[in-house]
């Protein structure tokens, strides 16, 4: 089944259930979004999505404590936590994913290397972030992280 068929089957399943989405994207710049919303009746599931590329943004919109940016910098375990935790509250949804990574090619460093992600998914349950390194160009590393979304969405049917 291709990703788009499987985003359709994901929206149903959730259309049934009543239940509702947002995403916060930074390193995806509204990708996820655009894919999701190409799909028809996507607005009785899709709430919001959010492009935090600048950590200003990412304070201003999504209430990302500015310590913990300064701390750990955005692209971090902490900072996709608060991303995901804090857009579920601001949006009142059942279901909020984040993202933040360095896509490439520069960005880069010994410790964050090109292509790390991190996917942060915040239900009423629980929080987890998953922490990916996806070497690959631009719009690969989008496309990966999209799979690894429409992974975890499936999983909660």
């Amino acid at each position: 089944m291709d990703i788009q068929a499987k985003i359709t089957q994901i929206l149903h399943n959730f259309t049934e259930k009543n239940l509702t989405i947002a995403l916060a994207e930074s390193c995806t710049g509204g990708y996820i979004s655009h894919v999701i919303t190409n799909i028809s009746g996507a607005s009785k599931v899709f709430e919001r999505g959010v492009v935090t590329y600048s950590n200003q943004s990412k304070v201003d919109i999504l209430q990302v404590d500015p310590d913990t940016l300064k701390q750990h910098g955005a692209v971090s375990e902490p900072v996709a936590r608060q991303m995901a935790d804090n857009l579920r509250m601001i949006a009142n949804v059942d279901i909020s994913i984040s993202t933040t990574g360095i896509a490439g090619p520069t960005g880069a460093t010994p410790e964050k290397p090109l292509g790390l992600v991190y996917i942060g998914f915040s239900t009423e349950k629980e929080t987890k972030v998953k922490k990916f390194v996806f070497k690959t160009d631009r719009i690969s590393h989008k496309e990966m992280v999209l799979k690894e979304i429409v992974l975890y969405l499936d999983s909660l049917i």
